[in-house]
C-alpha cells in the first residue's frame, strides 16, 4: 500500500536472474510501485502467506541488496540536484548515493572503474561536467554509468525513455540492447511500447495493480490485450524487432 490506497494487489511473480524483462502498463498501474518493492523502499502488508525474496533471501541489509542492483530511475535524477559532475555521480554507485560526500573513501580502483564505465557508454566527455549543465540524455546516460560502476547482478529501469527527445530515445534504446547482449540483465517499467528492445521476450503486463498477461513478447503485445490494458483501441505495428502504437 501508497499510503491508504492499495497499489499492488496478490502479486504472484517470478523473474530470473539474468531474464530480460518488461513490465508494461498505463501510468498508475502500479508499476512503480513494484520496483520499490524489489529495491525495498516499499514493503508488502505482513500477511500470512505474503513475502518476497530477492535472490533468493527474504531478510537484507538494504545497503548490501542495493550493492547488487542497477536503478535507472527518475526519482534518483531528481536528486542530482547539487552541482556534483558526471564522475562524482558515477562513484557514487559505489556507495547507494547521489554523489560523493565528505565520509566517502573513494579508492583508485574505484576510480579506474568509473572511467573505464564512462568510456563504455561514451561518456567520458561527461566526467567533469556538472550534471545541472547536462542534457536530459547526457544525464540519463550519467544514471546509467552510475548504475553499472559496481557490476550488479541485475539493471532496473524505470520509465528510462521519460524526458527524453526522438534522438536521446533512440540513444538509450541502444545502449540498452548492448547491455542485455553483454548478459546484463534488464528489468523494463515502462508506458511506451517502443522501448522493449527486441532482447527483451517476456514481457508483463499491469492494470490497476494486478498482473494481467505474462508471457512471450509475440503472445502478450496483442492489439485486444493491449487495447484492453490501456482503456483503448489500439493498432499496433512490428518492425525490426520494435512494436509500435500506430
Amino acid at each position: 500500500m501508497r499510503g491508504e490506497k492499495t497499489v499492488l494487489h496478490d502479486v504472484t511473480l517470478s523473474i530470473g536472474v539474468g531474464e530480460h524483462v518488461a513490465l508494461l502498463g498505463p501510468n498508475g498501474c502500479g508499476k512503480s510501485t513494484f520496483i520499490k518493492t524489489i529495491t525495498r523502499e516499499c514493503y508488502p502488508l505482513a500477511r500470512e502467506g505474503s513475502g518476497i525474496a530477492i535472490f533468493g533471501q527474504e531478510n537484507w541489509n538494504v545497503f548490501d541488496l542495493r550493492t547488487l542492483l542497477g536503478i535507472v530511475s527518475n526519482d534518483l535524477m531528481a536528486q542530482c540536484a547539487r552541482d556534483f559532475t558526471g564522475r562524482e555521480i558515477v562513484l557514487s554507485g559505489f556507495f547507494s548515493s547521489i554523489g560523493i560526500w565528505p565520509h566517502h573513501h573513494v579508492t583508485p580502483a574505484m576510480q579506474e572503474k568509473a572511467s573505464d564505465v564512462l568510456a563504455t557508454l561514451e561518456a567520458t566527455h561527461l566526467a567533469d561536467r556538472p550534471v545541472t549543465e547536462m542534457s536530459s540524455g547526457e544525464a540519463r546516460r550519467i544514471m546509467i554509468a552510475r548504475a553499472l560502476v559496481h557490476d550488479p547482478r541485475a539493471l532496473l529501469f524505470d520509465e528510462p525513455s521519460n524526458s527524453l527527445d526522438v534522438a536521446a530515445q533512440h540513444d538509450l534504446r541502444e545502449m540498452m540492447r548492448r547491455l542485455a547482449q553483454a548478459g546484463v540483465g534488464i528489468l523494463l517499467v515502462t508506458h511506451h511500447l517502443p522501448d522493449i528492445i527486441p532482447e527483451i521476450d517476456r514481457v508483463i503486463l499491469m492494470r490497476s495493480g494486478r498482473i494481467v498477461a505474462d508471457g512471450g513478447k509475440e503472445g502478450v503485445l496483442t492489439e485486444d490485450g493491449l487495447s484492453e490494458v490501456f482503456g483503448r483501441r489500439l493498432e499496433i505495428s512490428r518492425r525490426d524487432g520494435y512494436y509500435h502504437v500506430l
